[in-house]
């Protein structure tokens, strides 16, 4: 049987693969094309994810392959550079939907350019945020709302993937962050500020103190963010991307969180174990773990992926 909604993914770089595994996989999508500049890239990632003989039409001009398969699902995995030249291009098509990767835009111009253009079309168009789609943020907010903690004081995340050390920083796998101006906050941190969202609502005003501690890369990569909130909640996060943390898998949840309140503490570790104490006690009980290790982030890809899929359908 064939899938209901097609799609076109664009960029074929390291994460542009989780992206084609979770359409892949995804009952109600189709994938029918890829497009980068560079095609051999394109066709080994096709090949490592879906296997030889698939049928995913490859191209460089993302114009001629949006006219050729006209999807109805527009996917931009390319760089935040690319972005606003890609909206545009895609809101000049007949897709149901646009989904484009964070950071959205490659600046605070080119992302209000992007929603002015955007919301003179009506269409569709998704950020591509998949931290509040990692199952522990979803259990987290189901537990808070249940009252687990009781009152909530503050939610706090320790960054610490360990991947930020020496000359050779992030090349294997995203080597352009080694080159972005506003690296912590506008590349990594951004996943927590929309997770804070997701968990405690929009804060009133916000502080940061950053720095850059590996001189290899031109932006920073350690320092604090704080969340103030008029009720007297505080979100914080910790960042570091030099420093690691316990875990099979440091990239698994990038770190660890606590979330504080009135009748006790919630505890996420770097395995994906979510954890309760009450206050006054000392034993911790298990309350979440065994998520999914396919894809990335507990498959947090492919859950924001079926969350657009189930809407338009």
């Amino acid at each position: 049987m064939t899938a209901p909604l097609t799609v076109v993914t664009v960029g074929a770089g390291y994460f542009a693969g989780f992206h084609v595994d979770g359409w892949a996989r995804n009952p109600d999508t189709a994938l029918v094309g890829l497009a980068d500049l560079d095609t051999g890239k394109a066709g080994r990632l096709l090949a490592d994810k879906l296997g030889p003989g698939h049928s995913v039409r490859i191209d460089a001009d993302t114009g001629a392959l949006l006219a050729a398969v006209r999807p109805d699902i527009i996917d931009i995995a390319a760089p935040p550079p690319a972005h606003l030249a890609l909206i545009r291009q895609a809101l000049d098509t007949g897709a149901r939907a646009i989904i484009c990767q964070k950071p959205f835009c490659g600046s605070r111009a080119e992302a209000r350019a992007a929603v002015r253009l955007i919301r003179a079309s009506g269409k569709l168009v998704v950020v591509h945020e998949n931290f509040r789609f990692q199952p522990w943020y979803r259990t987290i907010r189901d537990e808070i709302a249940a009252g687990r903690v009781g009152e909530l004081y503050q939610v706090g995340f320790r960054l610490r993937p360990g991947d930020g050390q020496g000359p050779e920083a992030y090349l294997s796998r995203q080597p352009y962050f080694q080159k972005m101006p506003r690296f912590l906050i506008h590349e990594t941190a951004v996943h927590w500020i929309d997770t804070f969202r997701f968990l405690m609502g929009e804060p009133d005003s916000v502080f940061a103190d950053l720095r850059r501690l590996n001189p290899a890369i031109a932006g920073e990569d350690a320092g604090l963010l704080l969340f103030r909130y008029a009720d007297g909640r505080r979100a914080v996060f910790d960042g570091n991307r030099l420093v690691d943390h316990a875990a099979a898998n440091t990239r698994f949840t990038m770190g660890e969180c606590l979330v504080e309140g009135s009748a006790g503490v919630m505890a996420l570790d770097g395995d994906g174990t979510l954890r309760f104490r009450p206050a006054g006690g000392r034993d911790w009980q298990r309350i979440g773990s065994g998520y999914p290790t396919d894809g990335f982030g507990g498959d947090s890809v492919f859950a924001l992926q079926k969350h657009v899929s189930d809407h338009l359908l």
